[in-house]
């Protein structure tokens, strides 16, 4: 099962014990899954168009919890009237008056995910969505994600306005907020395990880079160290610069802190540092001379 899927199994288990709630939950899942319509003998019906029948399965919990209306009966013209006076035009954005408490908002964001959200693996990729027929609707449902500074944008994808989250912690956010803590848990687990590879990556690439950049440095100094020894001549150095071309030809592959404790007394880093730059400089000079015999 995929973790969308798995999503939406968590989310259909939960039902609000308020009326209001289950109807704000309702009223988003008519106006982006569900249908009216009559049957052959010209009774009114009611439905939802989706796939997933744990959707489906609440879809219908929350008619009779809300209108004691029924699956396996035709409804009255009374019932559908009741019905669309509640819930509105399903063809228009939500009236606001039910969602206008917090809970309801939750509930509503619900509703619609299970209409109409889907949400990537996040093994491979942080990405959740809607696929919205209508621009007026996709914008409720960005405007409310907004109020829970959750932060969704829209595009126009084929016929779809899509509302969608490509941030880890939005997706996790907006988890919360539809109350699905099992999912929560395990996207967060996966971004925990995510971030500690990526430091671990990330370090030992930095480490790596700083061995092969010492590496390569103390390779360019032995090499000019070896010019000198040959065009310039060890007896034509300071005694501290001669002193270093020793020690860095005794210790080729030591790092510039350590070649320092080689000397009585110490010297510093900064100390080592210095020297080699100054053999490094006389090097460049004597093979410019060279060129210019």
């Amino acid at each position: 099962m995929s973790f969308s899927s798995e999503v939406k199994k968590e989310l259909a288990k939960q039902v609000s014990s308020a009326r209001h709630c289950q109807i704000a939950e309702l009223a988003a899942m008519m106006h982006f899954c569900g249908q009216y319509g009559r049957d052959e003998k010209g009774g009114f019906t009611i439905g939802f168009q989706t796939e997933n029948e744990a959707v489906v399965r609440k879809g219908f919990t929350l008619l009779r919890k809300t209108f004691n209306i029924d699956t396996d009966t035709t409804l009255e013209e009374q019932q559908i009237k009741d019905v669309l006076q509640k819930l509105g035009n399903l063809e228009e954005p939500v009236s606001p008056l039910l969602m206008k408490n917090s809970c309801c908002q939750r509930a509503f964001l619900r509703g619609a995910f299970l209409s109409i959200g889907s949400i990537s693996d996040p093994a491979k990729g942080y990405h959740l969505e809607f696929d919205c027929c209508d621009e007026a609707k996709a914008k409720q449902l960005q405007e409310l994600m907004k109020g829970f500074d959750i932060e969704a944008r829209i595009i126009f994808r084929k016929k779809y306005y899509v509302v969608y989250l490509k941030e880890g912690a939005g997706i996790v956010d907006f988890l919360g907020v539809c109350e699905a803590p099992v999912s929560l848990m395990s996207l967060e687990n996966l971004r925990i395990l995510k971030e500690m590879r990526n430091s671990v990556n990330r370090r030992v690439n930095c480490e790596t880079a700083n061995i092969a950049r010492t590496v390569n440095a103390a390779a360019r100094q032995v090499e000019d160290i070896k010019y000198l020894e040959k065009y310039y001549g060890y007896q034509n150095l300071p005694e501290s610069l001669r002193q270093m071309a020793e020690v860095r030809l005794e210790n080729p592959d030591v790092p510039l802190k350590e070649l320092g404790f080689c000397f009585n007394p110490p010297i510093g880093k900064s100390g080592v540092n210095h020297r080699l730059r100054k053999l490094s400089e006389l090097a460049d000079k004597v093979r410019l001379s060279q060129l210019e015999v």
